[in-house]
């Protein structure tokens, strides 16, 4: 049984997600603004590097006491380019506005923040051994859009598009903008290394912990609602 959520009677600022796209595109500002292989080794240094994080050769609990696992926070924040940035920002404020409503400013960056680490988790632990770093926040995106299925199942969105020499606003179903950010997911897994490591396994990871997150945050919801 899914929540009914209207998210009109909570009009607040939806401050964690301006936190979000204004740290994005700081680290992003700064990174390009660094030569090319300082760029790299930022990367490599900060971005999620699963032959860095964990080794076959050792047992899984004792590497997740690890230091560097502080690398599947940083790396949330990374992007190795402007498209990469700009498409999961654009996809983040879509879905992040009427779920930061419904969960409340802190429980939401909390659902973007462990939802990233979770993801890139996920993720480095299925490339276990390799050198390209896992960057960007479509881990963490993925958690939202998990919990925005979650607590908005047959939601629309609106949208204004650019038709002829007008502007029309115009209502879509919500599953629509999900297959379109699942397929430019797909693009960047074609892109391959040149945006780091983008593996499907950290976008399902994000999805599925996106949509726990929000069934747990159901009793949250309805009594914050309610006060």
């Amino acid at each position: 049984m899914f929540v009914h959520v209207d998210t009109r009677r909570r009009s607040r600022l939806c401050w964690a997600t301006i936190l979000i796209v204004i740290v994005c595109v700081v680290c992003f500002v700064a990174l390009a603004l660094s030569g090319y292989d300082e760029r790299q080794a930022i990367m490599r240094r900060w971005g999620t590097v699963p032959a860095h994080l964990f080794s076959a050769g050792l047992p899984l609990w004792q590497q997740l006491s690890d230091p560097a696992l502080l690398r599947l926070f940083t790396a949330i924040f990374i992007h190795g380019g402007w498209l990469h940035l700009v498409s999961n920002l654009l996809f983040l404020v879509i879905f992040s506005l009427p779920a930061e409503r419904s969960l409340g400013s802190p429980r939401f960056l909390l659902l973007f923040l462990l939802g990233g680490v979770v993801a890139n988790l996920i993720g480095a632990i299925s490339l276990t051994g390799t050198g390209v770093p896992i960057v960007g926040c479509s881990g963490a995106v993925s958690a939202v859009v998990g919990a925005y299925v979650t607590l908005f199942p047959r939601a629309k969105l609106g949208l204004v598009l650019p038709l002829g020499l007008f502007l029309e606003f115009v209502r879509v179903p919500a599953f629509l903008l999900i297959g379109i950010w699942a397929l430019v997911q797909l693009l960047f897994s074609v892109a391959g290394a040149s945006y780091g490591a983008v593996v499907w396994w950290t976008h399902i990871g994000g999805f599925v912990f996106g949509i726990v997150f929000a069934l747990f945050s159901r009793g949250a919801i309805v009594r914050r609602l309610r006060g």
